[in-house]
């Protein structure tokens, strides 16, 4: 019977993993397959990226290294695709595919196409210096195949995502099903075999039980009386010793009187257990202060018991922090005493002081840097201000004189000079036109109130790019165009900003991009450049330099919005500040 029942388990144990172990292998390609379609959407971004900079290199070495770099990334895409389509056996990768992949990747071939035969065309151009204007309709084809690719891209990926699910899910069943069919042959072979195995067992354990008792009650009732008593004695030693060294106790009067004192409590507080008439708080301390708070607490608690912390100073003068409990016995009628019980907490203590003086002090550092940058934000803001002073008295202020000085300068009786002078009036009026909008554009772009975000950073680059000669440029990805809340506009504005003057200033790059791209919940704006970048570690532990503060400021602004920025930099190759607001 216990050999069917175990070879009935056994063949049930092997047969679920064998079917298991079919259903795990038919799923190790699903992670390559998901993770590959995945990788081919960021190759396809990757590609868009190499061809605009491309686009903007005029440098024959670093435009050859280039398509160098772009034939590589064509060549990966294009394998990783035609895997995914025909299958690969060497990735794992099946040939047949479901009807829905089918017409997904049927789909999402004319895009693919496009790409690959605008990319090589550019790059045929780009190599032999041809064809400037064709290369921007090419590279226009790419930007707006690219954004297609991708969404039919995540179709696909999100179909291997289902398929795959649908194998676990149909795994899951598989496991579940085994573990019943366990479960009832386990059951089946407790009712029929072990229970009733077990009750005959169970019977005759029972009956040799019962005259085991018999036999051993005659022998075991005549040790009973002398091996408790023994027991008792050893419990009692036992837990006198457990006392004398373990516990920080001992008894005394209600006049406080030392009745008796444990041997390691006697050791801490260094006081001969011999001798008699000594006063609880004597033996505590020898400070006279301290002596008569413990005699007063003892006075005032004999007869309802105390509880607390005590803070003494020791023979050899140091601290001593006990965790004490006063516990009235009653010995005999009309005599009681006190059991004094106590716990050193001095390291405690002393642990709990050096948290509180740790606490201060990082209280204390993040003041100094709330200070610092306090003080930095007034200072820029009195920079700014002297700045607007400087420009509406050098250039604003000094045409207004100009304007009032040649007005009255002008003769009315020589109609030639005045024509002249009016002229010259004229072109006045429009230069301090000019400048009263260069210093409101400063101060609050009109494309920012006026038409949101989405203008205002075209404006943005468009400016700095004519002011500073660099190449500044900015897409709107997934053409944004609603409007938020002003507060949210003018930090997204001040953010982007700053970004683009780090890049000039200190980057020394020579070409700047700016994407603007969001979803249902969340707006993201990326500033890349092609500078020479910097270690991001080494600027935010110097907190009080120039480029330390800048992360912390940008830190600080978006935080005020609900947002998130990320800074991303290598060493010359570039940097990617990219922030993430909430809409």
């Amino acid at each position: 019977m216990y050999i069917f029942a175990l070879i009935t388990i056994a063949v049930t144990v092997l047969l679920s993993q064998l079917l298991i172990q079919y259903n795990l292998y038919s799923q190790l390609s699903d992670s390559r397959i998901i993770n590959t379609s995945g990788k081919q959407r960021m190759l396809s971004q990757k590609l868009t990226k190499e061809v605009l900079i491309l686009n903007f290199i005029t440098d024959s070495l670093q435009k050859k290294n280039q398509i160098n770099v772009i034939s590589k990334t064509i060549s990966l895409w294009k394998f990783n695709h035609y895997s995914l389509v025909n299958g690969n056996d060497s990735l794992g990768f099946p040939k047949e595919k479901n009807p829905i992949l089918t017409k997904h990747f049927e789909n999402i071939k004319p895009n693919f196409d496009t790409i690959i035969k605008a990319t090589n065309s550019f790059l045929e151009n780009k190599s032999k210096n041809q064809n400037e204007q064709e290369n921007q309709k090419l590279v226009q084809t790419i930007l707006e195949n690219e954004t297609i690719f991708l969404s039919k891209m995540n179709q696909i990926v999100s179909e291997y995502d289902t398929e795959a699910l649908e194998k676990v899910t149909l795994q899951r069943k598989t496991e579940y099903v085994i573990l019943a069919f366990t479960l009832l042959v386990l059951l089946l072979e407790f009712l029929f075999i072990f229970k009733p195995t077990n009750k005959r067992i169970e019977i005759l354990i029972h009956n040799l039980l019962s005259s085991e008792r018999k036999a051993l009650k005659l022998a075991q009732d005549t040790e009973i009386i002398s091996e408790a008593k023994e027991n008792s004695v050893k419990e009692l030693k036992s837990l006198n010793y457990a006392m004398e060294n373990t516990l920080l106790y001992c008894r005394i009067a209600t006049d406080g009187t030392i009745i008796h004192i444990g041997e390691k409590f006697a050791k801490l507080l260094q006081y001969n257990p011999f001798l008699s008439d000594k006063k609880f708080g004597q033996v505590l301390t020898p400070i006279e202060k301290e002596q008569l708070i413990i005699d007063r607490i003892v006075l005032e608690n004999h007869g309802r018991g105390w509880q607390g912390e005590l803070n003494i100073t020791t023979r050899n003068e140091q601290s001593l922090w006990l965790d004490l409990s006063m516990v009235p016995v009653t010995i005999k009628k009309d005599e009681s005493e006190l059991l004094i019980i106590c716990f050193d907490i001095t390291e405690r203590k002393k642990a709990v002081q050096e948290v509180e003086r740790l606490n201060a002090a990082n209280i204390a550092n993040k003041l100094n840097q709330q200070k610092v940058i306090s003080s930095k934000i007034v200072e820029n803001q009195e920079n700014e201000q002297n700045r607007i002073a400087r420009e509406i008295h050098d250039g604003i202020g000094q045409m207004l004189t100009g304007l009032k000085f040649s007005l009255e300068s002008i003769n009315l009786d020589d109609k030639e000079k005045s024509a002249i002078k009016i002229d010259y009036l004229k072109q006045l009026s429009l230069d301090i036109i000019k400048g009263v909008r260069t210093a409101t554009f400063n101060l609050m772009p009109p494309e920012l109130s006026d038409h949101g975000i989405n203008s205002a950073l075209a404006k943005l680059t468009s400016e700095l790019s004519k002011l500073t000669g660099k190449n500044i440029l900015f897409y709107n990805k997934t053409d944004f165009n609603n409007r938020l809340d002003s507060l949210i506009e003018i930090n997204i504005y001040r953010l982007t900003q700053e970004a683009i003057n780090n890049a000039i200033k200190y980057a020394d790059s020579t070409h700047i991009i700016v994407q603007l791209s969001h979803s249902a919940t969340l707006l993201s704006i990326t500033v890349d450049d092609n500078g020479k970048g910097f270690d991001i570690n080494a600027v935010e532990k110097k907190r009080n330099s120039e480029s330390g503060m800048g992360l912390l400021f940008m830190k600080e602004r978006i935080q005020y919005i609900n947002g998130r920025v990320f800074f991303n930099s290598i060493p010359n190759e570039g940097t990617r500040i990219t922030f993430n607001v909430p809409i």
